[in-house]
């Protein structure tokens, strides 16, 4: 567990780093809150990417502020069945459809940040 927290830490600093950086360019004085989408498939943890945000932002323009988190399902593209599939899993080993083998993930990997409140 304690790899899983510090590898969120440095995604909560970087986050942190990145809306930091567009507050400036906007000339915002505070960050209120931050919303990113996290792919079930990214290997990032929400819970300890939330309590490394709360740690981190401690000191910064973003002390106040709140993470909003939007999981998003793995996706993919079966190449048995040629049909398009969403599972809540991290992992896939076949196509839940028609349990082919033979498939190309298309989302669920993602973290991206979408938005961000400042003032």
């Amino acid at each position: 567990m304690y790899k899983e927290k510090m590898h969120e830490m440095s995604i909560a600093l970087n986050v942190l780093d990145i809306a930091s950086e567009q507050c400036r360019r906007a000339d915002c004085a505070e960050i209120e809150s931050i919303h990113v989408k996290i792919g079930k498939a990214s290997g990032v943890f929400c819970d300890a990417l939330l309590f490394a945000f709360d740690a981190a932002k401690q000191d910064s323009i973003a002390k106040n502020a709140s993470l909003h988190i939007e999981e998003v399902p793995v996706t993919g593209l079966c190449s048995d069945c040629d049909k398009d599939f969403a599972v809540e899993e991290q992992y896939i080993l076949s196509c839940p459809l028609c349990k082919g083998t033979s498939f190309t993930i298309t989302g669920g990997r993602e973290l991206d940040i979408i938005d961000i409140e400042a003032v």
